[in-house]
């Protein structure tokens, strides 16, 4: 084992497949709702909601402001006046929680570690009681050391704050030690610069870095992790 000894994942679109989670549960809220949905309708949401946590990653507004205004702006968006905002986002939320699907080759890289000796822990903005919910259905409950939902954790990504809050709940882990694996360059990689710790940003479809934040390392595919903790 070399200078990392810990890795803290991003789990939505870094081990998780989010994208098929949230078409999922929006199709499911949809139904039990007797809405119809346009071919675009998921592609919309996607970007609404995108917009709304990068929100909350600024500061601009609350989480509990994320899980309705969404869906206020979504539905306003497709003129629905049939179902109330609370109703169609609770619905959503739990869907949402009920299914995991693994990105390619993630629960092997994950349980590869965890044999290997390494610390491995969940840093996530997402809501405290889906992410619990997607954690036991994936199994990764069972294969990392720990969990920490911003919500509870006092601030979101990419709040030094955040992290230092983590780092304390890590006992004889340092910065140092840590190395950051995610897919987005204001939550997971700001996160890393704010907090001093090694940034890895995981790049499928090969982006380009606009922000100018600071990459330690970037990967294509997951197990190229294997390359740079070595």
């Amino acid at each position: 084992m070399g200078q990392y000894t810990t890795i803290l994942w991003d789990l939505d679109q870094t081990l998780l497949d989010f994208d098929r989670s949230q078409a999922y549960a929006l199709r499911y809220a949809f139904d039990k709702l007797s809405l119809s949905m346009a071919d675009g309708t998921v592609a919309l949401y996607a970007a609404i909601n995108d917009k709304y946590w990068k929100r909350l990653e600024r500061g601009e507004i609350t989480k509990a402001q994320v899980l309705t205004g969404r869906f206020e702006e979504l539905l306003k968006e497709l003129s629905i006046t049939t179902c109330q905002v609370q109703e169609i986002a609770d619905i959503y939320q739990k869907a949402l929680g009920s299914v995991a699907f693994y990105l390619e080759g993630a629960e092997e890289l994950v349980t590869e570690l965890k044999e290997k000796g390494y610390r491995q822990y969940i840093v996530t903005n997402g809501v405290n009681q889906t992410q619990a919910n997607k954690m036991k259905v994936s199994g990764l409950d069972q294969l990392v050391d720990g969990v920490f939902v911003s919500e509870l954790m006092g601030y979101p990504k990419p709040r030094k704050e955040y992290f230092d809050n983590c780092l304390a709940q890590m006992a004889g882990v340092t910065r140092e030690q840590c190395i950051l694996v995610g897919d987005s360059l204001t939550s997971d990689m700001q996160g890393a610069n704010n907090a001093g710790i090694t940034a890895c940003w995981y790049n499928p479809k090969g982006l380009t870095n606009e922000l100018g934040v600071r990459i330690d390392y970037e990967i294509e595919h997951l197990w190229e992790l294997w390359n740079v903790i070595g």
